[in-house]
């Protein structure tokens, strides 16, 4: 079973739905045949935040809202990211363009680290505070990633990787992906948002159960019947 979910690293609720993701496949029986994809989702291509304006600021200006209903939203959502675990730290997220990140996430999937990428990065921004876009921060995280340094160099001295986050991109609008987390089992089903972990392990097990149909228990002895394999009755 393939799951593939669209996210950004800016994005909070991609942190949960990944930890709810991740409840739901420890109870599921079969996580071991289940393949995790990450697929490239920025919720803003051309953010340019201004140096020194923290997210209050930024998400108050973004919605016209106060910068005190920006700190209770932040406090809400720090409290949800708690009970899956997470601890979110607004007051020293540094707000940043995701798209090197993206592409450092594609590096480390040639690698078989696409997962542990996604979690660095993830709490890199969200909990540590860390600049993501920043080629020195990105780098020690390639290295704490056991990336190869001459890569990650090169990641960062180009444009490597680009064209693989525009198609991510380019596939989300085909399935008419409007927010994220995202999730898509098996090109079957997909899951909108953050969703509880009761819900992604129902998913799962329909999409199991659909793909690994159970045979119809035998009753009774064998009865008379018209042979296929032979042709006759």
């Amino acid at each position: 079973m393939q799951v593939e979910i669209w996210s950004d690293i800016m994005c909070p609720f991609c942190y949960i739905g990944k930890r709810r993701l991740e409840t739901a496949l420890a109870r599921f029986p079969h996580a071991n045949q289940v393949e995790v994809q990450w697929r490239s989702f920025e919720l803003d291509p051309n953010a340019n935040p201004e140096p020194g304006v923290n997210q209050y600021v930024r998400l108050a200006a973004k919605y016209g809202k106060s910068e005190a209903w920006a700190r209770e939203m932040s406090a809400n959502m720090t409290q949800m990211a708690a009970q899956e675990g997470l601890a979110f730290d607004f007051d020293q997220l540094i707000p940043a363009n995701s798209l090197r990140a993206h592409r450092l996430v594609h590096l480390a999937a040639t690698h078989g680290k696409q997962d542990a990428a996604k979690e660095r990065l993830f709490k890199a921004y969200l909990e540590e505070g860390l600049n993501v876009n920043d080629p020195a921060t990105l780098t020690q995280l390639g290295a704490e990633l056991g990336l190869p340094a001459a890569e990650v160099t090169q990641l960062l001295a180009s444009d490597a990787f680009t064209e693989a986050v525009r198609h991510d991109e380019y596939q989300a609008h085909q399935i008419g992906v409007r927010g994220v987390p995202y999730f898509v089992f098996d090109d079957k089903y997909a899951v909108s948002g953050a969703q509880p972990a009761e819900l992604f392990e129902e998913v799962l097990q329909k999409v199991w159960e659909e793909a690994k149909p159970q045979a119809v228990p035998f009753a009774g002895a064998e009865g008379a019947a018209c042979d296929l394999e032979n042709g006759a009755c």
